[in-house]
């Protein structure tokens, strides 16, 4: 089965996060949002603006098309 689109987003962030070496407090800070809210991510009861993935992918050093799994052909 294939995995919808807040799947593969959540997947792809909380690889990004849990590999960044940063703990949720410190990238909460960063990006301007709760600790609760990255929690939030984590677990795909949300997901980041276009905004915050921004800022995300800017402070965990990775590429949005990464997280959206962007392929270009």
């Amino acid at each position: 089965m294939e995995k919808t689109l807040n799947e593969m987003i959540t997947q792809n962030l909380r690889y990004e996060i849990e590999h960044s070496g940063k703990t949720k407090t410190e990238i909460a800070r960063a990006i301007g949002v709760s600790n609760p809210t990255v929690s939030q991510y984590l677990s795909g009861r949300i997901q980041p603006t276009l905004q915050t993935l921004s800022r995300l992918c800017n402070y965990l050093n990775c590429s949005a098309d990464d997280i959206l799994e962007i392929k270009l052909k």
